[in-house]
């Protein structure tokens, strides 16, 4: 860890309310700026709830032209990943930007930009699990309305959000059950509204951040990583570098987090990383 820096430990989580705005960070003189000095950044995104705004269907969370020319600039001054929930080719095809790295499935899978070599396929040998769990899924589901289940190739996730009220609480026994018919090789995961189904080993989207930071010679004191990201499932992210770099978390409720700053939505995530992309072009990198 940089001399100066500071972070919060997993003992000492604070308060999502009570982080400072990173956009506030990125004024001169101020807390980014300083971790930045004499640093390389490496910037990791979320995509849901981060890039873009929560949405009922998976499938309308569209990438605004103007965040999608956004990121590619950032992309221009520094390595840029997009570590999402889901499916590798789903959120590739979604972003649309061939410069960058991207990690689906939390992390399950990785690939490097076009013409890259870097790949990365953990739990491909639960495939076969995950298949027979969603075919289960389907049939236990099929008759609530508004469930949802997305095949994401080494996961398989189950949408709830346009499920009554009174019937969640069935779709959640459902996954349960379904987890526990394939217990020792499938996980059972919750997000914003969502149960997921994946292989059960130790990797998440921290384990995915420290891969690539490894893979692309990254992992020294030199690199400032920064996360970006919303949901409970990208605090295995900040946690990972909690001692290294910047938890920044797109805040939509009052909770614990391992992230330094805070963000409000979308909007201002495109606003960061327009005012990195100028920071970082104004210092000549």
């Amino acid at each position: 860890m940089r001399s100066g820096a500071t972070s919060t430990s997993a003992r000492e989580r604070r308060i999502s309310a009570e982080l400072p705005s990173a956009l506030a960070g990125l004024a001169v003189a101020d807390p980014i700026l300083e971790e930045l000095h004499g640093r390389r950044a490496v910037v990791f995104l979320d995509y849901d709830g981060t890039l873009t705004p929560i949405v009922e269907r998976p499938e309308d969370a569209l990438l605004s032209e103007e965040t999608r020319q956004a990121v590619r600039r950032l992309a221009r001054r520094c390595p840029v990943a997009v570590v999402s929930g889901r499916g590798l080719d789903d959120v590739r095809g979604l972003v649309g930007i061939e410069e960058i790295y991207y990690a689906g499935s939390h992390g399950f899978r990785i690939a490097g930009p076009h013409g890259s070599r870097l790949t990365h396929d953990a739990g491909v040998r639960f495939v076969p699990a995950v298949e027979r769990a969603e075919r289960a899924l389907r049939e236990a589901l099929g008759t609530i309305a508004g469930a949802q289940i997305e095949s994401k190739g080494v996961s398989v996730a189950v949408h709830c959000r346009r499920v009554a009220p009174d019937r969640r609480r069935e779709v959640e026994e459902a996954v349960r059950a379904v987890a526990g018919a394939h217990a020792g090789q499938l996980a059972l995961t919750r997000g914003k509204m969502v149960f997921e189904l994946r292989p059960d080993l130790d990797w998440h989207k921290g384990r995915a951040v420290t891969w690539l930071l490894e893979a692309l010679d990254l992992d020294r004191p030199e690199t400032l990583p920064i996360f970006v990201g919303d949901d409970t499932t990208d605090e295995d992210a900040f946690g990972a570098l909690e001692d290294r770099g910047l938890g920044i978390l797109v805040r939509d409720e009052r909770r614990p987090t391992t992230a330094r700053y805070a963000l409000e939505d979308p909007l201002q995530v495109r606003l960061f990383i327009e005012a990195l992309a100028a920071e970082l072009a104004g210092a000549g990198r």
